[in-house]
């Protein structure tokens, strides 16, 4: 940490960056009120002015995760729905996967502001446009953000970050393992490898579904 970054005043969004800053490090079980305090070079009552609790801070380190996602984009008013809903997915694994255990961070936090207010009146207003009713459009819009963070959540399990991969997941190995269950052996490829491909399928399979299942505009 530089002498500048020392010196800045102590508040939400500095102790917020540090605690993304060491995640990759230590991991989500590894990150504590300490650790963050030694990252910033201050003692570790000095956070509890700002975060009660560790829920506290990951509420917070959500928020952050969620404006650096966002910076600078706006909705595009030519978009369908469809468009819509993957151009935001694929924008929420890429921040997820950015940061060791990101999407456990995500997953349950509340956002601490009114940042995301802006960008979901947008999203509700497009789908509700193209004739969703507003319940058919939340539940559009919350599945589809529900299958992504559970997708994540089970791509960090086998690598917590994109250069890494846990013990245990080797796909040969595995086949070899489970020699007299074929078909179980050949689903190892499926489900530990080749991640992109599989989340961007899976996740045009539940846009599919959400087309056939409300029919909007008809």
């Amino acid at each position: 940490m530089s002498d500048t970054e020392r010196r800045a005043p102590l508040d939400r969004r500095r102790v917020a960056d540090a605690a993304l800053r060491l995640l990759n490090e230590v991991g989500l079980e590894g990150l504590t009120l300490r650790a963050i305090a030694r990252e910033l070079d201050v003692k570790a009552p000095a956070l509890y002015w700002h975060f009660k609790d560790k829920q506290a801070l990951l509420d917070e380190m959500a928020t952050e995760m969620y404006r650096r996602m966002v910076a600078g984009t706006a909705l595009d008013p030519g978009e369908t729905w469809q468009e819509c809903l993957l151009r935001e997915n694929r924008a929420l694994r890429t921040a997820l996967l950015a940061h060791r255990d990101g999407a456990k961070v995500f997953s349950g936090s509340r956002f601490t502001g009114l940042d995301h207010a802006r960008h979901m009146e947008e999203r509700l207003g497009l789908l509700t446009a193209a004739g969703f009713s507003l319940s058919e459009a939340v539940r559009a819009t919350s599945t589809t953000y529900a299958y992504t963070i559970g997708f994540v959540i089970e791509e960090q399990g086998v690598q917590p970050l994109p250069d890494e991969r846990r013990e245990g997941y080797d796909v040969e190995e595995r086949a070899r393992r489970m020699a007299e269950f074929p078909l179980a052996a050949r689903a190892g490829a499926e489900l530990f490898g080749d991640y992109d491909l599989h989340f961007e399928e899976g996740l045009q399979i539940v846009i599919a579904g959400i087309a056939t299942r409300y029919r909007p505009g008809h």
